[in-house]
């Protein structure tokens, strides 16, 4: 019976592992789609998501099977649990990309960024596309010092949040209606897709170290 627990615990790490493999093409697809006006790839994007979604569900019921069944205790306890959170977040970002794709696929065959912000967000796409494949060499290794570069990414992250915000809040700013939601709820994504980023960060740092540190806010 100890075998097949350790075995179920082994499965579940790599659920997640391939979980988040799938949101880094999907993240990578869908910001070349925005970037692009690629309308076939970001309807490719909105595809995969069912995947994603599919592999988290059989994840949750492996993790709430173990529990009902093995009554894990201490560190095994803490690894159920802390995978079922981080699969939401997977899963959440796995969404916010299929968001990003959606607004390209909308906005087809103009792009959705005006002229002025192009270099922004695809400073955005970039780190978000490096955080998310930090989590995965995290998940794979438990190597605390990665899970520390996603906390400073998201930093970065942050700050270009900030300007885009800044920037159509400024009295100069003269694009359309339209455009002004189009940005705000892009920069949006891009932000919350490094928040769950971090969050994953932080619960494996938990895994490792046993010790918890409240996340600054919630994760949605």
């Amino acid at each position: 019976m100890r075998k097949v627990f350790q075995e179920e615990l082994i499965q579940v790490g790599e659920d997640l592992i391939e979980i988040s493999k799938l949101v880094t093409e999907a993240i990578q697809n869908a910001t070349t789609a925005f970037e692009g006006a690629d309308v076939d790839l970001a309807q490719d994007v909105i595809a995969a998501d069912a995947r994603i979604d599919f592999l988290q569900n059989g994840l949750d019921e492996r993790a709430i099977d173990i529990l009902a069944l093995q009554g894990p205790v201490a560190s095994d306890l803490r690894m159920i649990v802390g995978s079922l959170r981080m699969s939401a977040s997977l899963e959440r970002m796995g969404d916010l990309a299929r968001h990003v794709a959606q607004l390209a696929r909308l906005r087809y065959p103009a792009t959705v960024i005006p002229e002025q912000l192009t270099a922004t967000f695809k400073d955005m796409a970039r780190l978000d596309l490096e955080i998310i494949q930090k989590v995965t060499l995290l998940l794979e290794s438990r190597d605390l010092e990665v899970a520390r570069d996603i906390l400073k990414l998201n930093i970065r992250v942050d700050d270009l949040h900030l300007s885009v915000f800044r920037a159509i809040a400024d009295p100069a700013w003269a694009e359309t209606a339209a455009t002004t939601v189009d940005v705000a709820l892009a920069s949006r994504y891009f932000e919350r897709f490094a928040d769950h980023g971090v969050s994953v960060a932080r619960k494996v740092t938990y895994l490792v170290t046993g010790e918890w540190q409240p996340e600054a806010s919630s994760q949605s």
